[in-house]
């Protein structure tokens, strides 16, 4: 069934892992007979958690969505994970929603994904609510979380729906429409309003204030002591929804069905539609920004927010349609390609489930099947109207891993089966590093890069291992020293020889300078250019530790030549004779690469940081105020010291630190480490520097 975009709302689902997201969701799915069954996340069957690995770590790793029709209206959930190491589903999510339901425990309070979840959705513009979850549980304390949701997120936070006990059993109280509700013994039941204790009376008040700022009538009756009807507060809290001022807070239990079905009146009655809500702002091929409001009539704009790329289901695009209606036949060009994309089966997705349809509409969210170009991200246009909606800046992998395989000869398969993964999950990274030979793998973090691994092998018959990988080292050299390379040899007929005197030196002029300074003609100019190219050849091995040499200064002084035996082989050979003749005597030293640290931490850790980047032989390099009291500690720190600084600091700030490292240049390596490098590389290199 296809609805008008007035009666639909697009919303995501965010919060810390644990919090509840996808047991709220498995539950509004049962209660609108979406589903005969409520699944549980403990036992690997809800309609969310579909992924072979969710349901076997029960827990979710990727964005779904599960759409339910209540009260004349579609709510599109979009559940997205809560584990940082998966937060790629939040960003990818947050495009596709006019509003977010934040999910915070009842327990454990605002926790540092909910936070995280807030602030995108505060800093995207999305309208937002909190659904206080798991009030039933041992230890809840709704009245507490909702004052640290007042403390921590601002006077935006408004009461909607509260719980009250009683010593019948608990009832939730709703604060706009005056009626209260009983869950016990299954099912939901009207029972009288519950007197009005301190607590209580006092949520009422901030209501009615917060409703009150919006419009000034109801300020006035509000400074008057007049009552507010259920309309005027409905129309306000939505209002107030829609501009960011209020942010509703709901309360339940999902897993129990408690004041699930209230939560979902307040998606109904208090969040902006997708015809509010839904119109956006792209720009055109010459920069200019054109509005594009969520109309059906108007050109078709849709934008691809999620890529599902299955081996055996194959491409699945999802998309919401911004502007105009997408059917099969429609002309669609890809904003970032330019070029025309042919539409495969248009269907909607409810979990796993894919059901077809003809048409989705204005406002609504669907999939397309088949779209061998599209990306995460693009824009699918009217040929038309073709504009690009902004795209979603990812969190950078912070953990690299080089990559063994267990089976020999699936090195060439895992390229394509990554590319395949990296299509669906935008914060994978992949290389292969040419030096050190390596195939590198990066994520968000150890639990990240074990999913990868399982995915590989569970969906592409791939086993592979993780292993630290190779840091790339250099050489250098300290002093000056001058060195002969004569390279003879008479086997029959004519024979080589080449003659040559080199001086090397330090420089900062380059990774590697060649001069000639040769008087007399001692040397050809002709053999000039393979002199340099021997040379070229043997820098790439060091005479430590077999790494390349960089900053080296060579000049030829002098030779010898023959006029029959002599040629640019021979030279070549000279030349490198003269390398590994020289290098050793002037004091060959190795070069460790140095990165740039910039990490944002809270304030009341930034001693702990700062402590941690001289213990990895850092250097702290300042310190700059960051948002909501964060600092942004600025250092230099060696490569080989960062394998592990990503877990570290997610534990010490419990997810709140964020940080970006990458590469500025290469300095010498203490002397006390060299012994450990030069052994390991003689393992790496397995006598490759004596090859040539």
């Amino acid at each position: 069934m296809n609805y008008a975009n007035d009666h639909i709302r697009n919303v995501l689902v965010a919060g810390h892992g644990g919090a509840g997201k996808t047991s709220l969701v498995e539950a509004m799915l049962y209660l609108t007979k979406a589903t005969d069954r409520q699944g549980r996340v403990e036992d690997g069957n809800t309609v969310c958690d579909f992924d072979p690995e969710e349901a076997k770590r029960h827990v979710s790793l990727s964005l779904a969505v599960a759409p339910v029709e209540y009260a004349g209206v579609k709510l599109n959930l979009i559940d997205v994970p809560g584990l940082f190491d998966f937060e790629a589903g939040l960003y990818e999510g947050m495009p596709a929603a006019e509003s977010v339901m934040v999910v915070v425990s009842a327990r454990s309070g605002l926790s540092v994904g909910a936070r995280k979840a807030y602030k995108l959705a505060l800093k995207q513009n999305k309208s937002r609510m909190i659904f206080v979850n798991k009030v039933n549980a041992e230890h809840a304390d709704f009245y507490k979380v909702f004052e640290q949701l007042k403390t921590e997120l601002g006077p935006s936070v408004c009461p909607v729906v509260v719980p009250v006990e009683q010593a019948g059993g608990r009832v939730y109280l709703n604060l706009v429409t005056q009626k209260a509700y009983s869950y016990t013994g299954g099912g939901v039941r009207e029972v009288p309003v519950p007197s009005y204790g301190h607590r209580t009376a006092g949520l009422l008040e901030a209501m009615r204030e917060a409703a009150a700022e919006t419009d000034d009538t109801l300020m006035e009756k509000f400074f008057e002591g007049e009552p507010f009807t259920e309309e005027e507060l409905t129309n306000a809290i939505r209002t107030g929804a829609k501009t960011g001022a209020i942010t509703p807070v709901f309360c339940g239990a999902a897993t129990a069905q408690e004041a699930v079905d209230l939560a979902m009146w307040g998606l109904q009655k208090l969040m902006p539609s997708a015809a509010r809500g839904a119109g956006a702002v792209g720009t055109d091929a010459s920069g200019n920004e054109v509005e594009m409001p969520c109309v059906p009539d108007g050109p078709l704009c849709a934008y691809v927010f999620k890529t599902v790329a299955d081996p055996f289901v194959g491409k699945v695009s999802y998309v919401k349609v911004i502007s105009g209606r997408l059917t099969a036949d429609s002309p669609v060009v890809n904003a970032r390609t330019g070029e025309a994309e042919r539409l495969g089966k248009l269907v909607y997705v409810r979990g796993k489930k894919q059901t077809d349809t003809a048409e989705i509409g204005c406002g609504d969210i669907g999939a397309v099947t088949k779209l061998p170009a599209a990306q995460t991200g693009d824009t699918l246009c009217a040929p038309s109207r073709v504009v690009s909606l902004p795209r979603p800046v990812f969190p950078y992998p912070t953990l690299s891993m080089a990559v063994r395989v267990k089976q020999k000869g699936d090195e060439s398969k895992i390229s394509g089966a990554l590319q395949r993964l990296m299509e669906e999950d935008p914060t994978i990274g992949y290389e292969v590093n040419s030096e050190t030979v390596e195939q590198v793998l990066s994520g968000l973090g150890e639990q990240h890069l074990d999913v990868v691994c399982a995915k590989l092998k569970n969906k592409f018959g791939v086993e592979i291992t993780l292993a630290d990988p190779r840091i790339p080292y250099r050489e250098s050299i300290r002093k000056k020293c001058k060195a002969q390379g004569r390279h003879k040899k008479q086997t029959g007929g004519h024979g080589q020889f080449g003659d040559v005197w080199i001086e090397f030196e330090p420089t900062d002029a380059g990774d590697f300078v060649f001069e000639e300074k040769v008087f007399g003609g001692a040397v050809p100019k002709n053999y000039f250019p393979a002199v340099e190219k021997g040379l070229q050849e043997a820098v790439r091995h060091g005479v430590l530790a077999g790494y390349p040499v960089v900053g080296l200064k060579a000049t030829l002084l002098d030779g010898s030549y023959h006029p029959v035996d002599s040629s640019e082989m021979a030279f070549k050979m000279a030349a490198k004779l003269a390398y590994k003749a020289a290098l050793p005597e002037a004091g060959p030293i190795l070069l460790e690469p140095i990165g740039e640290l910039k990490a944002t931490v809270p304030g009341d850790v930034t001693g702990d940081i700062m402590g941690e980047v001289t213990k990895r032989r850092g250097r702290v390099l300042g310190m700059n105020p960051g948002e909501d009291g964060a600092q942004c500690v600025d250092a230099e720190v060696p490569m080989s010291e960062m394998h592990d600084f990503t877990m570290y600091l997610r534990q010490l700030t419990q997810g709140r630190g964020s940080f970006t490292f990458q590469f500025v240049r290469y300095e010498p390596l203490p002397s006390m480490l060299e012994g450990k490098v030069i052994e390991d590389a003689k393992k790496l290199f397995d006598g490759r520097a004596d090859e040539e």
